[in-house]
């Protein structure tokens, strides 16, 4: 069923958190529409902004608080227009709440919608694969507890080496090497237990899928998509 124009709304997406990860996010978002015009698409305004603090290095406290400057693009993309807000990181996250504190729209978080999709996946133990910050601030885990399932986490040279392939993903590395790199702490956490796996780093989609895994891989970069498209289309039946 199509929806009027007067439903529609405009899209606010937080991005440049990797770079490349908010490009990947707005070509998932255009072919999650499935417009046959230019018209047909959703209404996106992106700040596209790379000099946010480093997320991992603000939530351990050795670097600069991302804080200030993620409220600062909340504002802005609320005053160009935006209905609501997205945003194409998991780490940052961690903000959420000054965040919602800076705006008057709604700001949809990566968290919850990953987690409205793992209530209506069987199975107890949950492979998390996220990075330092993300972990640190105990996003995943605390929501996975408070549904009732086991998070499993990297051990810690797993979780190092993890890292270092996210910092090869954001320079711009594509090799098999990392890609292989991925499949194997992919299949460590399948080893260990994981019914389910959590591809919560909006970089992972870009070399891994769902056919590198031995069980079922949520990808919270296509999860928001999909929020995203179903929200900004007035569809918000769809988007529950």
């Amino acid at each position: 069923m199509e929806n009027s124009e007067a439903a529609a709304r405009i899209a606010g997406i937080m991005g440049g958190m990797g770079p490349e990860a908010t490009v990947d996010f707005m070509a998932r978002v255009l072919a999650a529409t499935g417009a046959a015009t230019d018209q047909e698409h959703i209404h996106m305004l992106v700040d596209h902004n790379p000099r946010v603090p480093d997320r991992h290095a603000s939530i351990s406290g050795s670097g600069p608080d991302a804080a200030p400057e993620l409220a600062a693009m909340a504002q802005r993309l609320e005053r160009a227009g935006a209905d609501f807000l997205v945003m194409v990181c998991n780490t940052a996250h961690a903000y959420s709440r000054e965040i919602r504190a800076a705006v008057n729209i709604p700001f949809i978080s990566i968290v919850d919608v990953v987690m409205d999709a793992v209530r209506s996946q069987p199975g107890d133990c949950i492979g998390v694969m996220a990075a330092d910050g993300c972990l640190q601030a105990g996003l995943y885990q605390q929501a996975l507890l408070s549904a009732g399932r086991e998070p499993l986490l990297w051990n810690r040279v797993e979780q190092a080496r993890f890292m270092g392939l996210l910092y090869r993903i954001k320079a711009g590395e594509r090799s098999p090497e990392v890609r292989s790199g991925l499949q194997a702490l992919a299949a460590s956490l399948e080893f260990n237990g994981a019914d389910l796996l959590l591809a919560a780093c909006t970089e992972i989609p870009l070399l891994l899928g769902p056919a590198d895994t031995g069980v079922t891989l949520l990808s919270s970069t296509d999860l928001l998509v999909a929020r995203t498209v179903a929200l900004a289309r007035g569809d918000y039946a769809a988007a529950v």
